[in-house]
């Protein structure tokens, strides 16, 4: 199993479309905080991935609190918001923004569990667009999310991929265009789907120089020990075993390791064993030993105690807890 694909099982990515848009020059709208909108459309969720996928046209995007003249987004491209902060959209970033909340409000409750459709703007050049939340599990501290940039775009041209990523891009235009029984659905699972790919590409295009979690997976030696490390989290790993199936020594596996990460291999090993813990604690029925043998523990009281300080409670009282408050979980997956 590599490791972002791990990573993005772990934290349970799910796609929620909301609206299929058509804006005319001249036009310009701010869309808010993940907050404000997020309890309408993933009520009961965590932080959300914002993104616009273009489907005709071109328009500007930048942050509310960026400078600089924006970044242009094509018709193929995708424009992701990883942490879902407040960004403004337009034909002309200085024209005053409108807020998007007031613009859909009305078709929350006209539209439940369909997508909704938006026109806006003058009499011009029109920009389509199909746009929506993409939800994730924040309990781990996400650090994929945590280490892409802010605001981005990638382009779903170009590549080996390109041709069934373009087919995608037919099919959600298409499906956005005239919303059939289930548009929604398909939607939403197209955009997890695109936002794997925008990640990828985002990895491809860094600079040599990147530091962080994304350019580690990118390095042909700490990427393969990631993977190794996902692949068998419970296997008795050692520096000196991972380094071997590397082909590197153990202090230039470590250093190489720490460089990127900023923490050495078993420190990390430590921190994703019990991020396992947590959700087969979650999700799953096993005892608390059966738990600390998946995370690689041979003693139950050693699994506790380190699990304790990870989170800050004991496994036992950590899954009470987290079964208290289904409810709102379940609410946050049949949310449309």
């Amino acid at each position: 199993m590599d490791a972002l694909s791990d990573l993005l099982r772990a934290v349970q990515l799910s796609g929620a479309v909301f609206l299929n848009g058509e804006f005319k020059a001249p036009w310009c709208v701010i869309s808010e905080a993940d907050s404000s909108l997020r309890a309408a459309f993933l009520p009961g969720t965590g932080p959300v991935v914002s993104y616009h996928l273009i489907t005709e046209g071109s328009c500007w995007a930048r942050l509310v609190d960026g400078d600089g003249p924006g970044l242009r987004v094509d018709a193929g491209e995708l424009l992701v918001v990883p942490q879902g902060e407040a960004h403004v959209l337009g034909s002309d970033l200085h024209l005053c923004p409108i807020p998007a909340g007031p613009l859909i409000a009305g078709m929350i409750e006209s539209s439940p569990g369909e997508v909704m459709r938006l026109s806006y703007g003058g009499a011009g050049t029109p920009t389509r667009m199909v746009c929506g939340f993409l939800a994730f599990d924040d309990m781990f501290g996400n650090p994929l999310l945590s280490s892409l940039p802010r605001l981005f775009k990638v382009g779903l041209d170009g590549g080996v991929e390109s041709a069934w990523l373009l087919s995608a891009l037919a099919f959600a235009t298409s499906e956005a265009a005239e919303p059939r029984a289930g548009s929604a659905t398909v939607l939403a699972k197209l955009s997890e789907l695109l936002f794997v790919q925008a990640v990828r590409r985002c990895i491809d295009g860094m600079p040599e120089s990147e530091r962080g979690w994304l350019a580690a997976l990118r390095d042909r030696y700490v990427g393969r020990a990631l993977s190794r490390m996902h692949a068998r989290p419970a296997y008795p790993w050692t520096v000196d075993e991972l380094a071997g199936s590397v082909g590197l020594s153990r202090s230039a596996l470590a250093q190489r390791f720490t460089d990127l990460l900023g923490q050495p291999p078993m420190q990390y090993l430590a921190h994703w064993r019990l991020r396992i813990a947590a959700t087969a604690l979650r999700n799953g029925s096993q005892s608390i030993g059966e738990v600390a043998g998946i995370a690689g523990y041979d003693s139950e009281a050693a699994f506790c105690r380190a699990f304790k300080r990870e989170f800050g409670l004991p496994p036992a009282s950590w899954r009470r807890h987290r079964a208290d408050h289904a409810p709102e979980a379940a609410e946050a997956t049949t949310a449309p």
